[in-house]
């Protein structure tokens, strides 16, 4: 049986997803939190330039374009968000949806190859719905500043399950990059 992914459910989850950057909220972190060494890889996706409901034409057409260019995914789909909604209008939101490829692959436009670079990030595992993802982001970086990093780059979303009419929403699963430095 085929499953039918919702991608109103990632667009609506990552709407919020920026509001905690600069949060003063103090909270106990519920979730493991660790410190990652990442190898650098390669990724294609679709750069956007606005808001967040716009994620599931964006993922619907990067979609059809890998395969109109016969491209094979080799990981889950991921999210790179650049943009602090508290700092940006929600149409000067900038972020990217993609796939991680094979370093060989070549990439037509209006697809961009790109290789994530950023070597060391603070991660977490959000299990639940995306409209709460920034609860574990508000983690992340709460536990980061206690533990003497700071961000150096964006925010990775990794999904590791998607959204479908057998997924309850508790069931979620996105791992959260955090790039960071020590301080």
């Amino acid at each position: 049986m085929q499953k039918k992914i919702s991608m109103t459910g990632i667009s609506l989850g990552f709407i919020f997803l920026f509001f905690v950057f600069h949060s003063s909220l103090q909270c106990v972190p519920s979730t493991e939190i660790t410190v990652k060494e990442i190898t650098p890889f390669s990724y294609c996706c679709l750069h956007h330039k606005g808001p967040y409901s716009d994620m599931e034409p964006i993922i619907t057409q990067l979609i059809a374009i890998m395969q109109n260019q016969n491209l094979a995914p080799t990981g889950t789909l991921l999210s790179v968000y650049y943009s602090d909604p508290g700092q940006v209008k929600t149409q000067d939101l900038e972020w990217e949806v993609g796939f991680p490829i094979s370093e060989q692959v070549s990439v037509e436009p209006p697809l961009i190859k790109k290789q994530w670079t950023h070597q060391l990030v603070v991660q977490a595992v959000h299990a639940g719905p995306y409209e709460k993802t920034s609860e574990t982001i508000t983690e992340i970086l709460e536990w980061m500043s206690s533990h003497g990093y700071v961000q150096d780059g964006p925010i990775l979303g990794f999904y590791l399950n998607m959204p479908d009419s057998e997924t309850r929403p508790e069931d979620l699963k996105t791992e959260i990059w955090v790039s960071c430095k020590k301080d």
